[in-house]
């Protein structure tokens, strides 16, 4: 079998003042994969990839990019990889184009194969045309692409995206869906996903771990996970107003507002037996729509007690972004 694109074993890591942000935590992210790793603020996310990334030093535990210990041989190991933190961490000042070539510069790529690749880069990414100007003068979405590009150019076989379309509006943040699964499927980049918008890791993402307080709780394929939701909520608009909730047996139902109806189905529950219910109420369903994502049900469910790692995790974050992820 082929050697994951990133290994983690027995992942530890305790700050100066005792507290444990990483419990001993055990991952792997197969060659190829689109894996999404979730957990809310402090939960232990940016602690592990800042560890993976060597900005973090760790307590205890190994971790293999490829099959190459990064303790070993990090040099190495670092070639493979390609990160894109939540925090722009360029020059301003300088030329879009400056910052790609200078990236591919630290990675030892000759001119003759940076120029070129720098370009197919900059136009897949809509940045062909802003490549004379200083990076400050692109638009937020335009320099999230930026840093995609830098983190590419060395074409590497696994890429850390750190929130990639914070603060994206939606068409851009579509565009760049788009450009993931390209890469993803047919140049076969391995790709780490951390994302607040988890409709994002539902559509993107095969597999997925979800952590929290320093462990995982949830490492499995998205599809699996799904099919644990038990309830599903439906907003469901009414063609004529109601003034009380109707019954409807077997199913739980809630008064949004005069034309409109939460709707909430068990796993197994015919979801046809209560519009038929519905109907013989006089009660007619002009549309539906589900109320949340499912994989956020999901997700709150598994990671709504408390978490005292916040602040912790939140520096590590900071310490993560301030860095140049070249150096």
């Amino acid at each position: 079998m082929a050697e994951p694109a990133l290994s983690i074993r027995g992942l530890t890591k305790v700050y100066g003042n005792g507290f444990e942000a990483l419990k001993g935590i055990d991952l792997d992210v197969a060659q190829g994969d689109f894996f999404a790793l979730l957990g809310p603020n402090g939960a232990g996310k940016s602690t592990t990839l800042g560890i993976v990334c060597s900005l973090v030093q760790k307590t205890a535990g190994q971790v293999k990019i490829f099959g190459i210990d990064i303790d070993q041989d990090f040099a190495r190991a670092k070639y493979h990889l390609g990160v894109v933190p939540q925090e722009f961490n360029f020059s301003q000042f300088e030329k879009v184009e400056d910052i790609i070539l200078t990236q591919a510069g630290y990675y030892g790529m000759p001119m003759k194969e940076a120029k070129p690749r720098c370009e197919r880069l900059l136009k897949d990414l809509g940045l062909w045309d802003k490549r004379s100007g200083a990076a400050r003068m692109l638009s937020g979405g335009m320099k999230r692409r930026l840093m995609i590009a830098r983190a590419l150019i060395h074409r590497p076989r696994l890429l850390i995206l750190d929130e990639p379309t914070a603060g994206v509006d939606i068409e851009l943040r579509r565009s760049m869906w788009e450009y993931m699964r390209r890469i993803n499927q047919e140049e076969g980049t391995s790709i780490i996903l951390t994302t607040h918008y988890l409709e994002e890791a539902e559509s993107l993402c095969r597999n997925i771990a979800i952590i929290n307080r320093g462990e995982i709780v949830k490492n499995t394929s998205i599809r699996e996970l799904l099919t644990e939701l038990d309830t599903e909520t439906f907003l469901l608009d009414l063609a004529e107003p109601v003034d009380a909730v109707p019954q409807v047996e077997g199913f739980e139902v809630e008064h949004i507002d005069a034309r409109q109806l939460a709707l909430s189905v068990r796993k197994g529950s015919d979801l046809n037996d209560a519009f038929r219910q519905l109907s013989e109420r006089g009660v007619r369903v002009v549309s539906m729509r589900n109320r949340a994502n499912r994989l956020e049900e999901l997700f709150v469910s598994m990671t709504s007690q408390p978490n005292a790692a916040k602040g912790i995790d939140s520096a590590s974050r900071e310490s993560i972004q301030v860095k140049e992820t070249a150096s």
